[in-house]
């Protein structure tokens, strides 16, 4: 496998262990706001599941973000004033749409409305669909791959041997008015 294919599987490697520590932060602060976790019997949002969903994963954007840019894709500096902060919270609210949708439907459509069915619905099935969107727009508009220019290469210089600059006829080395070579300080530098 070449070295990109190994970086990718890296990026993807990291990405996944940064998504499953901000899922578990989320996954516990939506269980206590909505079920109360078994810490409470009177949970702060109860009955109101797509709220608790949200604040969770507002609290789980803010642990991906700073694992992200320290440790994910670390190695692509950020390409924009904010260090893709404007960037990265927009794409993880977009796609907060997802799990919060696969929740609804969870509840409203099918009428589940326990804990385990909850978790399913958002926390595994919608936090996986939502994962593989976020990798790539991530990857794609804010840890953007620097851009590196190899100048060499972009302009085909040549041997300095190869190169020739005439637009005319050539210039004769013996030519006693150039000696063929390039008088310092320009015409009539020498004069005084």
């Amino acid at each position: 496998m070449g070295e990109g294919w190994n970086r990718l599987l890296t990026e993807i490697g990291r990405f996944m262990a940064v998504g499953g520590i901000s899922t578990l932060a989320a996954f516990l602060v939506f269980n206590f706001l909505a079920h109360g976790l078994y810490l409470t019997d009177n949970p702060w949002l109860d009955g109101h599941p797509v709220s608790a969903f949200v604040v969770g994963n507002f609290v789980g954007m803010l642990i991906s973000y700073r694992l992200s840019r320290a440790w994910t894709f670390k190695h692509r500096p950020p390409q924009s004033p904010d260090g893709g902060r404007t960037a990265f919270f927009v794409i993880n609210v977009v796609t907060m749409l997802i799990p919060m949708a696969c929740l609804w439907l969870s509840r409203n459509a099918l009428g589940l409305e326990d804990p385990l069915s909850d978790n399913l619905a958002g926390t595994v099935i919608g936090q996986l669909l939502g994962q593989v969107a976020r990798f790539y727009l991530f990857r794609e508009y804010v840890f953007q791959k620097p851009l590196t220019l190899d100048l060499p290469n972009l302009v085909h210089w040549g041997d300095a041997e190869d190169v020739r600059f005439s637009s005319g006829p050539e210039l004769d080395a013996t030519d006693p008015s150039t000696s063929g070579r390039a008088q310092p300080g320009g015409p009539g530098a020498g004069a005084g």
